[in-house]
């Protein structure tokens, strides 16, 4: 059976935050190389164990990193049942992924608690992929 899915014009709201998420992606990569640099860590060393800022920093880019993936699946999918709401969830992701970094990289991982709101984000577009998927199941 054959499904047709007409997209929203408010998708393009959903668009532009999967590249403001590239975007803030490689900021953080920019952010791992400036510290390279300020505190002289040589490729390929991926943590020093001694200097806690830099690993954390390092850290914040690797877990950015580990999420990525799921949060465009989430988004992209998402968004095509509540465009609007998952462009906002979105936004909702990287403004705590903003505070979460850069409480993070302070060199002190309890603070990186602070931005732990960004799985509100994340938990709506949990919720609408599935939602979407169950309408497309035909089990609600």
């Amino acid at each position: 059976m054959a499904l047709t899915i007409a997209i929203d014009e408010d998708y393009g709201y959903v668009i532009v935050v999967g590249v403001l998420s590239i975007l803030f992606g490689y900021g953080l990569g920019v952010n791992v190389y400036l510290a390279r640099v300020r505190f002289g860590i040589k490729y390929p060393t991926m943590y020093t164990g001694t200097n806690m800022q830099f690993d954390c920093m390092q850290r914040v880019h690797a877990n950015y990193l580990e999420m990525f993936p799921t949060f465009l699946t989430l988004l992209f999918c998402g968004g095509l049942a509540h465009p609007f709401n998952c462009a906002i969830a979105g936004i909702v992701y990287l403004l705590g992924r903003l505070v979460y970094s850069i409480a993070y990289s302070s060199g002190d991982p309890q603070k990186r608690f602070f931005g732990f709101f960004m799985y509100l984000g994340l938990f709506y577009l949990l919720y609408s992929t599935m939602e979407l998927a169950l309408r497309l199941m035909r089990w609600i």
